[in-house]
């Protein structure tokens, strides 16, 4: 008696179970939407900043503008950028728009020395309220003076923003 051994058929039963556990897995990940976040996060957390070891709400006061979208938030940051290479100075920090839609921003110091608790993230926060309090959308609003800079990004359609030192302490603010 003769036996043959199909590796084929084997290959076949083996990976259909692995197929439909994994696409089982796919589904409930898209549907609680516990996948994108912890992708998201994945790709920034420990690339650009350590993990945070605090967090906060701010609860803006303006809503995001109707036109506010990618594009918006980039050349934001492209022009704030642009605004920090025409300095004298080298910036001590550096801005960036990450996310599908560009609706996260970090903001990460690049100096050692500078920024290394959490009251001097919060003063570069009001610093950045002070840099940016002239452009046109603080001044097309009903009380400029009144608004921060996480009021401006939330104007922007901005939703998270991670303020980091670079090395040892970062915050993240979830902007409702």
């Amino acid at each position: 008696m003769t036996l043959t051994y199909d590796h084929r058929a084997e290959r076949r039963f083996t990976c259909r179970p692995f197929a439909v556990l994994f696409l089982v897995c796919a589904v409930l990940a898209s549907l609680t939407g516990a996948g994108d976040a912890a992708q998201a996060e994945s790709k920034h957390e420990g690339y650009y900043y350590p993990p945070p070891s605090s967090e906060e709400t701010y609860v803006a006061r303006v809503d995001t503008m109707p036109e506010a979208n990618r594009r918006t938030r980039i050349a934001f940051v492209t022009g704030l950028t642009a605004q920090q290479s025409q300095s004298a100075y080298p910036p001590t920090y550096h801005l960036f728009a990450k996310g599908d839609g560009a609706q996260k921003f970090i903001l990460v110091s690049v100096d050692r020395d500078k920024y290394s608790t959490l009251y001097q993230l919060r003063a570069l926060l009001a610093a950045m309220t002070a840099l940016t309090r002239n452009t046109p959308l603080f001044q097309d609003s009903a009380m400029p003076e009144n608004l921060t800079f996480l009021d401006l990004c939330k104007l922007m359609g901005v939703q998270e923003i991670v303020v980091s030192n670079g090395v040892a302490v970062a915050h993240r603010i979830n902007i409702k």
